[in-house]
């Protein structure tokens, strides 16, 4: 099919951030072409409406099986939310939960303006989450979580290190390059402190033989750093992920939010990706992270909102906004614009992936992932600026259309393919379904 974007204004986050006004025509799933004025016959036509076209969002750091876990895991600091809420509740999943999680999840993704997300699923069941998403259109890198090591999880979440192996290594044979190509499996050990250094030695391993991502989380809060720091025997939590192999291109490091000078060297040398999820670090009270020191660096940054367990949102609009305003905090007004951020939640999120030349931003021959952000509403008529409207002023509601691989998937606000009511309805029964299992 083809399809005809009319009469927008297109932020394209090229090279040179041009803003242009006027269509994209899109054909075979790939942008066909950009002109102020395009007269040819498409299959189908969304008109923007003189509002702004941009590249979908790429969110790098995700935990779709959380999203029914909203409300559930409030005001804790992160070891005890792990131990005592999001732990027991990740035990209680049974795939009929997850799928309903991962669906939920998306729509409101997708509803938002997020087109592609790296995901950290839990343990065990991850097929239905694969499942789940291949059916929702979103473009997804999806990883079974890798845990080993830590006695003070469930049971359930407990796993021998040859089996944590084989399941991701099965998963990943069964998985990647799926829906021609739209889902892929990354490695996905939860964090030092759950994982045996036996398993880090060999996901690095892994990593390299199989050219895959591997995402997990990093220097998140000041009690990670001491246990690591006892369990490594005096290193800190960047140093030891070094040690065992794992600072490489390929390595998705989450949070990132206690590194001093050294590690943000290390980073920077060995090309690791830092995503940035400020809405989660503040409601666990983890910190601030320094993100204007890291890209000065040139370590890339990208963006996420984390799981909807401590957020409470997905929607990249807040991301964007809070990464700017709190390095203002941290040092003074534009020293992290809005130009820059919007960069980090489209073009930065596709290096993280792996995936910049095909996504990230409006180019021919890049993938039509895509989104329309009307501009009709009073917060949205006047700003002169399209990156100060899109960073501080627009919200996920204001997202009209939403395309992957040239589908549209959104249209008007409302998903196309998904019905929103009776996911919704669903995951509130599966919620229920998962406190009764959980004892509580």
């Amino acid at each position: 099919m083809s399809l005809l974007i009319r009469s927008g204004t297109i932020v394209t986050m090229n090279d040179a951030f041009e803003v242009l006004e006027g269509d994209v025509s899109i054909s075979g799933g790939r942008i066909a072409a950009i002109h102020p004025t395009i007269t040819t016959p498409h299959d189908r036509i969304v008109d923007a409406n003189g509002g702004y076209v941009l590249p979908g969002f790429v969110q790098t750091h995700v935990h779709l099986c959380q999203t029914l876990f909203r409300g559930y895991a409030d005001d804790l600091t992160l070891m005890d939310w792990l131990r005592l809420r999001v732990w027991p509740m990740e035990a209680a999943h049974r795939p009929a939960t997850l799928r309903a999680a991962a669906r939920l999840a998306s729509v409101e993704l997708l509803t938002s303006g997020t087109t592609t997300v790296l995901t950290m699923e839990t343990v065990h069941d991850t097929d239905a989450v694969f499942e789940a998403v291949a059916e929702t259109g979103i473009r997804a890198t999806i990883g079974k979580c890798m845990m080993d090591f830590d006695a003070q999880v469930p049971r359930r979440l407990q796993e021998l290190t040859r089996d944590s192996i084989d399941e991701s290594l099965s998963i990943r044979k069964r998985w990647d390059g799926a829906a021609h190509g739209r889902l892929r499996a990354a490695f996905a050990p939860r964090f030092a402190v759950s994982c045996s250094r036996e398993l880090l030695e060999a996901v690095a391993a892994l990593s390299r033989e199989h050219n895959a991502l591997v995402h997990t989380h990093a220097s998140e809060s000041q009690d990670e750093l001491a246990i690591v720091e006892r369990m490594s025997g005096g290193l800190t939590n960047l140093h030891y992920l070094a040690s065992v192999g794992l600072a490489t291109p390929h390595l998705c490091a989450a949070h990132c939010v206690w590194v001093n000078a050294d590690e943000q060297r290390l980073l920077a040398e060995h090309d690791v990706k830092v995503m940035h999820c400020p809405g989660s670090n503040l409601k666990l009270g983890s910190g601030l992270a320094p993100i204007v020191e890291l890209r000065a660096r040139g370590v890339t940054v990208s963006l996420g909102a984390d799981g909807a367990a401590c957020n409470n949102r997905l929607d990249m609009f807040e991301e964007m906004r809070l990464a700017a305003l709190l390095q203002a905090v941290r040092h003074q007004p534009g020293v992290l614009p809005a130009r820059d951020v919007l960069w980090m939640a489209t073009r930065a999120g596709a290096r993280t992936l792996g995936l910049d030349a095909d996504i990230g931003s409006i180019e021919v021959g890049k993938r039509a992932d895509l989104i329309v952000v009307g501009r009709d509403r009073p917060h949205l008529a006047t700003s002169p600026d399209p990156f100060s409207t899109l960073v501080y002023c627009a919200t996920g509601a204001d997202v009209k259309t939403t395309i992957v691989d040239g589908e549209v998937l959104v249209n008007d606000g409302e998903p196309v393919y998904l019905d929103r009511a009776e996911i919704v309805g669903t995951a509130r029964a599966a919620v229920r379904e998962l406190l009764e299992r959980a004892g509580w």
